[in-house]
């Protein structure tokens, strides 16, 4: 079967080019299939994402021609697009769906994020939800997140794949390395990753005298690092929380090897994939109920969740795990476990290779 595959390709690095990443590099999907892939992405920088430039027009002009050479060319049986869910970056996709589906192609569209539920009851969005749906498949990243789209799909049309990421064996001894406790956030600097929110909860701890400190790794997103100074001076907390910038390769598995808990108390995700690596590296997790992340971690086995935006809640559960290294020890292992068993690579793309091949039609 001919797919081609209209995805994310890092540059920049967010859940869905790295997914989108992965596929492309698969065996197992590029051994079962004929497949071309073209990048979706206009912006290459976090920076650029949401900010409008001619640059960017120029680039998805150039997007919408190799689509069209490739489906009147190439012909394929099924278009694979990883699909923006709202604003602008749907309507750049919906034009794109739209264009194959005049052609005569069968899509199915593999969502890493969501938002359909919220522009629903605009007239124009809700059209172009109507068209973009037809006769279409879906491949969400867990049951969650089905009322999101339930409007415009039946579940019937709805297969579900959670992500996976590569499984490595790590070795890792905790018992007893420091006096303080290792609080560890990796993310892009943004208020919807809660940010501010775990700074607030440094804050608490610093006023405790908990043993405890807290590195943030990630990109600059719509916080700059003037700004997140800024409230570290505010908070007084410059003695006890390190922003390090991004990680990469070794620098990155190190950041996790030093931690004893993981902290992603974010208020707008689908299904990190930060989480995995977390869990992959033996962390506790501290998350939150949103999305998909409750698929991942189990609340009181790997971790805890707390509701969004609730500082306080989030601060009970982190003390619990700085004060209790036996909690942290038992979740981590269990996380570990669940890891192996549910989110490796192979895993995901041995359940996309099949949905891919047992959809109708095909």
């Amino acid at each position: 079967m001919k797919i081609l595959f209209v995805l994310h390709l890092p540059p920049p690095v967010h859940g869905s080019a790295a997914v989108g990443l992965q596929i492309k590099s698969s065996t197992v999907v590029n051994d079962a299939f004929d497949c071309k892939y073209i990048n979706l992405g206009t912006s290459k920088t976090i920076e650029e994402i949401g900010k409008r430039s001619i640059i960017k027009i120029f680039r998805y002009g150039a997007i919408f021609l190799k689509v069209l050479w490739n489906i009147v060319f190439n012909r394929p049986d099924l278009c694979y697009f990883s699909l923006s869910s709202q604003f602008t970056p749907f309507y750049k996709d919906a034009l794109l769906v739209i264009l194959v589906k005049l052609l005569g192609i069968k899509t199915v569209y593999h969502f890493h994020n969501k938002g359909v539920i919220l522009r629903q009851d605009n007239s124009i969005d809700n059209l172009l939800y109507k068209l973009v749906f037809r006769d279409s498949s879906v491949i969400l990243l867990s049951k969650n997140l089905y009322p999101d789209i339930q409007k415009y799909v039946q579940e019937e049309q709805v297969y579900y794949c959670p992500n996976g990421i590569p499984n490595v064996e790590i070795n890792l001894d905790r018992k007893g390395k420091k006096d303080l406790v290792e609080l560890l956030f990796l993310s892009n600097l943004m208020e919807s990753k809660g940010v501010f929110i775990l700074l607030e909860v440094c804050k608490i701890f610093k006023g405790k005298k908990l043993p405890f400190h807290c590195t943030f790794v990630g990109g600059i997103g719509d916080i700059s690092e003037r700004q997140f100074n800024a409230e570290l001076e505010k908070l007084d907390l410059k003695d006890c929380v390190d922003y390090v910038g991004k990680k990469f390769g070794k620098e990155k598995e190190q950041a996790f090897a030093n931690a004893d808990i993981f902290i992603h108390p974010t208020l707008n995700d689908c299904f990190p994939l930060v989480l995995l690596e977390a869990m992959q590296y033996s962390l506790p997790v501290v998350s939150t109920f949103e999305g998909g992340i409750t698929d991942i971690v189990e609340d009181d086995i790997t971790g805890y969740l707390v509701q969004k935006n609730d500082v306080q809640a989030l601060a009970e559960r982190i003390e619990t795990l700085i004060m209790n290294p036996s909690i942290r020890e038992r979740f981590g292992k269990n996380g570990r476990l669940k890891f192996e068993h549910d989110f490796t690579l192979d895993i995901f793309e041995h359940k996309l290779k099949n949905i891919l091949h047992n959809m109708p039609n095909n």
